[in-house]
């Protein structure tokens, strides 16, 4: 009988951590293990000499990988990806100033300067620096990324960003997945009903026709948009196949969480202001909670969420960094050091949650997110003594290679 043939063999690591939960190993780490690849997938995780016995291993690419520890890449599931400009000099004037302050000196600031920005930018501008961030990213260990639009506020301009996304896809290697944020904020140059009328019944039935998006979000929060319009939106997604997601409770609680669990939504992020009873019934509901210790650093939030009382309530979490002009982040790795010092995450906690959990808030799950076989070859690789390091060495980027669908990257 023919063996089957492998492609890639990694061996000699020091450590695998597969993020597959067992009892008194919530990330699955394993020792004394190879990871054998065919094509994109996981084949096999098992001692270097078994695999011989089941495979035929004669003309696969084996790299000795001397003691390092490979994990599953990072999905970075809450991002604003794709915009124009910068607000660094806004980010500045905040060290020392009030937002009133700052406005007083003529700075830009808030969302609509972004949108300010993108609407001036041109298609390739906004490619051109989004694949440069997710060059970055990529070298920190992210290999699936969750990308909203939201700059645009306009009909052609969502478009675009949308469409920018599926351009970003063809030309470097990381997974994209988007989402529709029309409903981020209201435009200034058209009335409030009259946008609604435009989310409702030109972007979002244009957008499902085209496959510009797998999701449709909305900004759920006080001075942006009411829990009734953000139902009536994501009802409208829902009908129209894009699945819901929103952002919730970030500065006050108008009821978005009840409307996510009650729309049974793919994931509810921020909640900073979410009740204990809400994270409860998130929890029953099978909403992923995602949280952002990146954003309540560089905005300095006054009311940074609660990790503890979540997991207490067996919300399921998801880490991200919530890329996007007000929080230039591009590290996993710092998100998970963010969380385990300044939100008690225990590293394991922050591990599970920057990969399978947050695998689980874009829908994926069953292709990454974890080590496991018939799963995507998704792979990082860390040039570090022991796991615990990666929270220790703070700043630090420990990837040395990355594995993306089968395919070796070297840094």
């Amino acid at each position: 009988m023919t063996k089957p043939k492998l492609d890639l063999i990694l061996n000699g690591a020091g450590e695998i951590i597969t993020c597959v939960p067992e009892l008194n190993n919530s990330i699955g780490r394993q020792r004394g293990m190879a990871v054998a690849i065919v094509g994109e997938t996981i084949a096999a995780i098992a001692p270097r000499l078994e695999l011989d016995s089941i495979w035929d291993t004669t003309t696969a690419l084996e790299v000795d990988l001397q003691g390092k520890i490979i994990a599953p890449g990072f999905v970075d599931c809450h991002t604003h990806l794709v915009f124009g400009g910068t607000r660094a000099q806004e980010y500045a004037a905040r060290m020392t100033r009030t937002a009133q302050e700052a406005a007083a000196l003529g700075i830009p600031s808030g969302i609509q300067a972004t949108v300010n920005m993108t609407q001036a930018s041109s298609p390739e501008e906004l490619t051109e620096r989004a694949s440069q961030t997710l060059n970055r990213m990529f070298r920190y260990g992210t290999t699936t990324v969750e990308s909203k639009s939201g700059y645009g506020l306009n009909a052609e301009k969502e478009i675009e960003l949308l469409q920018v996304n599926h351009n970003l896809q063809k030309i470097q290697p990381i997974d994209l997945v988007s989402t529709f944020l029309g409903a981020h904020d209201f435009p200034v140059d058209i009335p409030r009903p009259g946008y609604l009328d435009m989310l409702i019944n030109e972007m979002i039935p244009h957008i499902a026709k085209h496959n510009l998006a797998r999701f449709c979000d909305v900004y759920c929060d006080e001075g942006y948009y009411s829990d009734k319009e953000s139902r009536l939106i994501l009802e409208t997604g829902l009908r129209f196949g894009l699945l819901p997601k929103i952002h919730v409770d970030a500065y006050a609680n108008i009821g978005g969480s009840v409307l996510a669990a009650d729309l049974k939504a793919t994931s509810a992020d921020h909640l900073n202001y979410t009740t204990r009873s809400e994270m409860a019934l998130l929890a029953k509901t099978g909403v992923i909670g995602v949280v952002m210790p990146g954003l309540d650093f560089a905005v300095q939030h006054p009311r940074p969420f609660n990790a503890r009382l979540m997991i207490a309530e067996g919300l399921t979490l998801a880490l991200a960094t919530d890329f996007c002009p007000g929080c230039w982040m591009e590290s996993m790795q710092m998100v998970m050091q963010l969380a385990c010092r300044l939100y008690q995450f225990s590293p394991e906690e922050a591990m599970y949650a920057a990969t399978m959990g947050a695998a689980k808030a874009v829908g994926l799950e069953t292709d990454r997110g974890s080590l496991e076989p018939g799963k995507l070859a998704d792979i990082q690789v860390w040039e570090l003594p022991t796991f615990e390091d990666l929270i220790y060495r703070i700043g630090n980027n420990a990837v040395s290679m990355v594995i993306k669908r089968g395919q070796i990257h070297h840094f």
